[in-house]
């Protein structure tokens, strides 16, 4: 084996939680929160107005700290996630969410300060030599007008205090949950596994056994549903503490803050959804044709991503080396950067792919900029599905890898865009694998493969979506039992679906780790955002070769300097509020669509 198939976190604490190493970080973060903490109380904007010396200490401050925090989160949490068991590991983390805590607690001060200021004395703090240097002034108005919400000092230090214990408690008590869960499988020799949820998923949806997928699937439904009062509790007291921090700062819609996070307007999120909706036979079409070559009238849930494998083709199977000069062989093609930042993950083992029990479910890329290195995630199987994760979480780490060089506070893109980066890695993939395909059954294969991603964005997301927008409005007036949940679970998934499948996944909403995520609410939509807005990317890249690269890269660049319809609008000349924008990636799917359906018409009885 060329490449590691285990993550090195030695290289950045040796020893791991236990570390020495890893005690002197989390003591000199305590010196750097006290001194960030001291700098801004003491903060005198008139006394310090022209020049502004002690701001570019504060600012300076922050830069340091909120590298310190990240590396921190970013490495525990790695620990927690290669081994679910090791609870110093949680101990760890809970401290550092506390100091988060501090953090917030100080910024807080600063951003009152920063509010309190008059439109003279602002624009004489954004002349400054060093804030013109770094180019920070986006993200500080930004800061400044969201600022204007807060309300007073001691009562935000209030909610900061109690946010510890309540959403991100909540959220941490998700995993804990989580961890527990098991899931029995024996396997055709007799052998009797117990499988994590991660295993147990991979298994459940991508086994060319039907079988298997079935029995797999109703005892995951099992082990979920088992668990759902205690996760309803979970889900109703983590996004009842939204509601309620949202109440007391004025704010009455729930997608306001979703939205201003991930820098868009709601015309575009309803562009990009009604566009959506508009166009879903052809996606409805494909998963009954999908059905069908598995012999049955209509898609169920469990084998929505099960292998199309018709003739005498067997599925394309590759190794974790395979893979990596894979990817790094068609990032090339498209950006020889990119390639060569590929390369150097796998050759430093910045990747944590084997697959054994004791990790948790899914896949991240996390990022530590002290070191401006950073991890990734995941459970692979060998599949093309799972090479396709992997060039996903690359594309993640390439585009922290263009901003390392910017201001902390400039590298702070939301989560839209950074889909957008992933999936521009995904597709590279999926094209590469289409163009060589050796017959008629292996593009077929391949084709159902790519369009799985469309299904997700389109159907599964667009589901999360409906349901999650109704469990606020819901949960507003009370709080839900797991039946209700359920309930809206359901008819999400009929509404987005067009009530096309023969069965669906009820406790979706309780094995779904997204919806229990503290720090991005709404963790849907930008995923779909990503999607499309990276078609548009990737036709662009075609035309233009390795030409594009730089463009790229400057795109990326800009990805937390301005709100998302300005950088559409710098970068590709599009206005994201209207629908044609939207249609035109969609556009690009129905027609693998279309090709699938016409080359599967002789598999159809």
């Amino acid at each position: 084996m060329t490449y590691s198939i285990t993550w090195d976190l030695d290289s950045l604490f040796d020893g791991g939680v236990e570390s020495k190493e890893l005690s002197d970080r989390l003591s000199l973060l305590d010196t750097q929160l006290k001194e960030f903490d001291g700098l801004v109380k003491n903060w005198n904007v008139e006394a310090d107005t022209p020049n502004f010396a002690d701001f570019n200490q504060i600012f300076s401050t922050i830069e340091t700290t909120q590298k310190g925090l990240s590396q921190l989160v970013s490495y525990v949490t790695a620990i927690q996630s290669a081994d679910v068991t090791n609870k110093k590991a949680g101990t760890i983390l809970a401290a550092i969410y506390g100091k988060i805590t501090e953090f917030d607690n100080s910024h807080i001060i600063l951003v009152k300060k920063l509010t309190g200021m008059s439109d003279d004395a602002w624009k004489q703090l954004l002349a400054i030599p060093l804030l013109q240097e770094q180019g920070v002034a986006f993200n500080l108005n930004e800061m400044r007008t969201r600022g204007q919400r807060l309300l007073s000092e001691a009562e935000e230090t209030i909610i900061n205090q109690l946010t510890n214990d309540g959403l991100t408690g909540w959220s941490t008590h998700y995993d804990t949950i989580v961890a527990q869960i098991t899931i029995p499988f024996t396997e055709k020799d007799g052998t009797t596994l117990d499988l994590s949820a991660g295993q147990a998923f991979n298994r459940m949806m991508g086994d060319a056994d039907a079988n298997v997928r079935k029995d797999l699937f109703n005892k995951w439904e099992a082990a979920w549903a088992k668990e759902a009062p205690i996760l309803a509790d979970t889900l109703n007291h983590l996004d009842g503490f939204r509601l309620t921090t949202n109440k007391l700062h004025g704010i009455t819609d729930h997608l306001e803050i979703p939205l201003e996070y991930n820098r868009m307007s709601k015309k575009t999120l309803q562009a990009m959804w009604g566009a959506i909706s508009e166009n879903k036979q052809p996606f409805v079409d494909f998963l009954t044709r999908k059905a069908n070559l598995f012999g049955k009238k209509r898609m169920e849930w469990q084998d929505q991503d099960a292998p199309v494998l018709i003739g005498d083709f067997k599925e394309k199977r590759y190794s974790f080396d395979q893979a990596a000069e894979f990817i790094i062989e068609n990032f090339n093609k498209f950006s020889p950067k990119m390639s060569d930042f590929a390369k150097k993950a796998f050759e430093q083992s910045w990747i944590e792919a084997e697959d054994r029990p004791g990790k948790r479910p899914g896949g991240y890329c996390t990022g530590l900029p002290e070191s401006q290195e950073s991890r990734i995630f995941m459970t692979y199987g060998e599949s093309i599905n799972e090479v396709a994760t992997l060039a996903h979480e690359l594309g993640h780490a390439f585009h922290s890898h263009v901003m390392w060089d910017l201001p902390t506070i400039s590298q702070d893109y939301a989560m839209n865009v950074a889909e957008t980066a992933s999936t521009f890695a995904e597709l590279i993939v999926a094209d590469a694998t289409l163009q060589q395909a050796a017959s008629i059954e292996e593009k077929v294969n391949l084709l159902d493969i790519k369009i799985q991603n469309s299904i997700a964005m389109f159907m599964n997301i667009h589901a999360r979506f409906i349901f999650e927008d109704n469990f606020h409005k819901k949960r507003k007036e009370q709080l839900l039992t797991d039946e209700d949940i359920t309930e809206l679970m359901v008819a999400a998934q009929k509404e987005s679906y067009c009530d096309s499948l023969a069965s669906y996944h009820p406790h979706f909403w309780a094995s779904k780790l997204h919806f229990y995520i503290d720090s991005v609410p709404f963790y849907n939509f930008p995923y779909t955002f990503g999607y499309l807005f990276s078609m548009g990317i990737y036709a662009f890249a075609k035309e233009k070769g390795t030409n594009f690269e730089d463009d790229y890269i400057a795109l990326l660049r800009d990805t937390a300097s301005m709100n998302t319809e300005e950088l559409a609008e710098k970068h590709l000349g599009v206005d994201l509020t209207k629908a044609d924008f939207w249609q035109a990636g969609i556009n690009m799917i129905k027609k693998d669509v279309a090709e699938f359906i016409e080359l599967t018409n002789d598999y159809i009885n």
